[in-house]
Formats: C-alpha cells, structure tokens, sequence
C-alpha cells in the first residue's frame, strides 16, 4: 500500500544548503534541531541508503523495531517518525511524493552480493562500502560496530504472502522527494547506492539531490 501523498510548502530558493550528491558516493550530513532535509529523486528510482544518529551521542542511532512499531508499518511515508535505539523521534517526515519507503531491505555489501547474485560480484561496490569509507574518514569515532540498520528512501521491497523480501522496480519518478523535520540535532550517513544487480536503482545508479531549510523563529 502507498501512503498518502504530501507535498511541501518549502522554496528552494529558501534552502541553506543545496547539494548534489553523485551516484554510488557516499556523504555524512548534519542537521540541526527543527532544520528540514528534503532529499530529492533526480532522475527517479535511486535508492537513498541512510542511517541517523544522535549528534551528541552518535550511540544513540536510528532503530528499524521501534520505528516499525512507532508507524505500525514496515513502510515510511509523510506522518513517519524515526525513532532512535532509546525511543526518541529523530525526525519526522512532514512531506512526500513518492508514498513508500523501504525498512527492512537493508545495505548493499560484498557478502550479500555473493550470495544473491555471484562469486565475482564480491568485489563490486556497495553501500557497506560507503558507510565504512565515510565513518572511517570522519572525526566522530564511529566504526563499523555504528553501521546498523537503514532505511532506503524510494526503495520498493514488497514482502510476500510468505514473509519472503523481493526487490522491485521503483515507485518513484524523476523529481519525487523525501522531507524530513529533525527533531533533534543529528549526523546522516548516507550512501547513494551503486547496486547493479537488482532494480532498486533502475540497473542505472544516479545522482540525488539535498535541500536544507532553517528552522521557523
């Protein structure tokens, strides 16, 4: 099922922050208290791997359990809180015009590569790959035992009638966003995901696109 369709209010004009990020790179963002990330589908059907944490206490990080049982879904969309491994929201999407994200597929990795898909696929690049080249050039003191659970902006895994995950082609389109209030300062870990193996990204990863509004005085 798709969640209703929100759209925003915010002008890009307004943003402070407008970033491209490149297909299959990795990127760490902070964001402040009450700041928006919109996160945009440039061309459509790229998977947006991301992990939050807690800025102050990068322990405290996103929870793919509490977040399913906050929402009652496997599914995210506009009204969704993320909420940490200590129960607390940390952030809310407050628009969205894509009406379903993906929790439970997970990250890329060599290992899953294998196993999915063949022996020389080992060595392509995955999002686990991103989020250890990102955290390992980072001053906050995350290591691989920080890489947990993610959510997959635009992703489309359906589980079927027998509890088995199947990666599909994706429901987004070229210019369908992700809005995002934080509700505490956090650090996004985000890998836009280079997989070539399966339709999560169209066989053809592209760039992504942040915008960053200041909170309302």
């Amino acid at each position: 099922m798709t969640a209703q369709l929100v759209e925003s209010r915010l002008d890009p004009k307004n943003a402070v922050a407008d970033i491209i990020h490149p297909a299959g790179e990795p990127w760490m963002l902070e964001i402040r208290k009450g700041q928006v990330l919109r996160i945009i589908d440039l061309e459509g059907n790229q998977a947006v791997d991301t992990i939050f944490y807690s800025a102050a206490d990068p322990s405290e990080r996103y929870s793919l359990t509490r977040t399913i049982a906050a929402q009652g879904s496997l599914y995210l969309g506009a009204g969704s809180k993320l909420m940490s491994s200590k129960g607390n929201a940390l952030l809310t999407i407050v628009a969205d015009t894509c009406g379903r994200h993906d929790t439970l597929g997970g990250a890329c990795a060599s290992e899953s590569n294998t196993v999915r898909y063949a022996l020389e696929k080992r060595y392509m690049h995955s999002c686990r790959d991103n989020y250890l080249l990102a955290i390992a050039h980072d001053e906050r003191g995350l290591d691989k035992r920080d890489v947990v659970s993610n959510i997959n902006f635009f992703m489309n895994v359906p589980v079927t009638e027998d509890g088995r995950l199947t990666f599909e082609d994706g429901i987004s389109g070229a210019g369908k966003y992700v809005e995002m209030r934080a509700e505490m300062d956090i650090v996004a870990l985000i890998s836009n995901c280079p997989q070539l193996n399966n339709p999560c990204n169209g066989y053809n990863p592209t760039a992504v696109r942040y915008l960053i509004w200041d909170r309302k005085e």
